[in-house]
């Protein structure tokens, strides 16, 4: 029979920030599909509660509380997988902070929430991806998906920590992708648009919304599922031949 390219059953996943937003989304649909994410998620509360509703529906995942930010929580969460699975075939740098951030002038914004934002969203992605890229190497196959945003090409401006924040996860992937690439790992980044979650954002409204909306090719809110689809294609053998590239998720908001 012929391998079912898009197949990511069996697969162990690490997810992190999977304890509410694009993060849980991303790990329910994992499990559904048969692969065994682990939840990598600094609220213990949220990720327990993720974990219960993968087992709810038949699926397995591993909750691991986990600090992006910090190397020794990264380091520990990479064991405590390699201990109960043995791999990591996959990972998605998804923790980010966005949400809570009010929109202002950059020369407005606060330096410790400036460094708190360049902290978490550049240096948890890389503490990550340097964390599972040696079991990936000792295994010799492996695929990092770093999640940019489309505020990046626009230059959305009153987040420029943000926006600092998601250009670097463009450059880190481009030299992952060359570092990484003889040992068969693939790193990628995925670049979403505005998406549709239960995560209430400090500076979003109705008239932000329609404005979004508005400015895409394809008129209407992102929803989770938009983006789980190309995750899953970036995690599959279907994507065998794609390195080192951002793929825009975003209704043709931006064109890459």
């Amino acid at each position: 029979m012929e391998e079912n390219r898009f197949d990511v059953s069996n697969r162990i996943v690490v997810i992190t920030g999977a304890g509410q937003g694009l993060g849980r989304e991303y790990a329910l649909a994992f499990a559904k599909e048969g692969a065994t994410p682990v939840l990598a998620e600094i609220n213990g509360e949220n990720v327990r509660a993720v974990a219960a509703e993968i087992d709810a529906a038949g699926g397995q995942s591993l909750a691991v509380e986990t600090d992006v930010g910090n190397p020794d929580s990264v380091n520990a969460m990479v064991a405590t997988a390699l201990d109960t699975y043995g791999r990591i075939d996959v990972l998605i740098n998804n923790a980010a902070i966005f949400a809570t951030i009010p929109q202002r002038p950059f020369y407005e914004i606060p330096f410790e929430e400036w460094n708190k934002v360049i902290h978490v969203n550049i240096t948890g992605s890389y503490l990550c991806a340097s964390a599972v890229s040696k079991p990936m190497k000792t295994a010799g196959q492996g695929r990092i998906i770093n999640i940019s945003s489309g505020t990046v090409p626009q230059g959305v401006p009153g987040f420029m920590h943000y926006v600092t924040s998601k250009s670097a996860i463009i450059g880190m992937t481009r030299v992952m992708a060359r570092e990484l690439s003889d040992d068969n790992i693939n790193v990628n980044t995925l670049m979403p648009g505005y998406t549709t979650t239960e995560v209430e954002h400090a500076s979003m409204d109705d008239d932000l919304h329609e404005f979004i909306q508005n400015k895409r090719l394809v008129k209407r809110a992102g929803t989770p599922d938009d983006l789980i689809g190309a995750t899953m294609f970036l995690a599959s053998p279907a994507s065998s031949f794609i390195s080192g590239q951002t793929l825009a998720v975003c209704g043709g908001e931006v064109m890459l």
